[in-house]
């Protein structure tokens, strides 16, 4: 079975009024229908309001849906005696480090879940050392978070997800508030998380460039899921993503232009280095 399985979910946002009496409901998934396999990295896009973040919070349960269900690593999430049987497998981590980081030390800090679900202390140690070892933090073990980048905060936060030993990672819009160098430190630690873990990794963003650098692209509007597949077979539909408000990845878009200028480029670029390789392929092709 796969290790995230949703059916018709719907999840709605009540509206009430001062006295918290129920007035209306705005809703925010329209009945989703998709899987994503154990070690699959896959990336969510969509503008402000299209539903991902909502989504994300129902896959570690922080909501419960309204409608249909939503299976993951073979717990319903609506079952609230599983919650934090749920949460043990799937790490969260969100746009601001700041909120999620609460020790005067980054050790201390990544200890700090396995410490909440009664962890040997042997065991917390070896698992600190190797989640800092995967974020490439280790020289930092005992320094304060408040010195570190915004991206060096960020690989923080997500060594304390690792602490907690999860099968899979989510990602909510966890490069926004950071500069393209964090950006560029995050994504690269994500995709060895993915590549060297075999770690099932849900990306939630609006960066292009970080979505093509996933397996699959799932993208969202108004509730609803409107394309689904490689970021190849996504970003070809460049008049359906315009329309969601998204625009392509400056690679793929500049593919599309050298394209339409008369040149063989494939359309199956979507990154910086598989434009490269492909202008290089191209002007060899000539040579020869």
């Amino acid at each position: 079975m796969a290790f995230i399985e949703a059916r018709d979910l719907r999840y709605d946002y009540e509206q009430r009024d001062d006295d918290g009496k129920l007035i209306g409901c705005i809703p925010a998934l329209k009945g989703l229908n998709f899987s994503v396999e154990r070690g699959e990295f896959v990336a969510v896009i969509g503008h402000n309001g299209s539903g991902k973040s909502t989504l994300a919070r129902l896959i570690n349960a922080l909501a419960v849906p309204t409608g249909g269900s939503l299976i993951v690593n073979d717990i319903d999430v609506s079952d609230e005696k599983l919650v934090w049987e749920l949460r043990k497998s799937v790490g969260m981590v969100f746009q601001n480090p700041d909120n999620q980081i609460i020790a005067g030390i980054v050790e201390e800090d990544v200890a700090f879940g396995p410490e909440n679900l009664g962890v040997p202390s042997e065991e917390i140690i070896s698992r600190v050392k190797r989640a800092l070892e995967i974020v490439g933090m280790t020289k930092y073990a005992r320094r304060s978070p408040g010195r570190l980048s915004g991206g060096q905060k960020q690989r923080v936060a997500i060594a304390g997800a690792l602490a907690m030993m999860p099968q899979c990672i989510i990602l909510d819009e966890a490069t926004a508030m950071l500069d393209p160098i964090g950006r560029r430190e995050v994504m690269e630690v994500v995709s060895r998380l993915n590549s060297d873990e075999q770690m099932t990794v849900l990306l939630i963003t609006h960066y292009m460039e970080e979505a093509a650098m996933a397996g699959r692209v799932i993208v969202m509007d108004d509730g609803n899921i409107v394309l689904d597949g490689t970021p190849a077979e996504v970003f070809a539909h460049d008049e359906e993503l315009a329309a969601c408000g998204l625009e392509l990845p400056q690679a793929a878009m500049l593919a599309k232009k050298i394209r339409d200028a008369g040149l063989p480029v494939s359309r199956d670029v979507v990154s910086t280095r598989q434009l490269v390789d492909e202008i290089v392929r191209i002007k060899n092709g000539n040579r020869a």
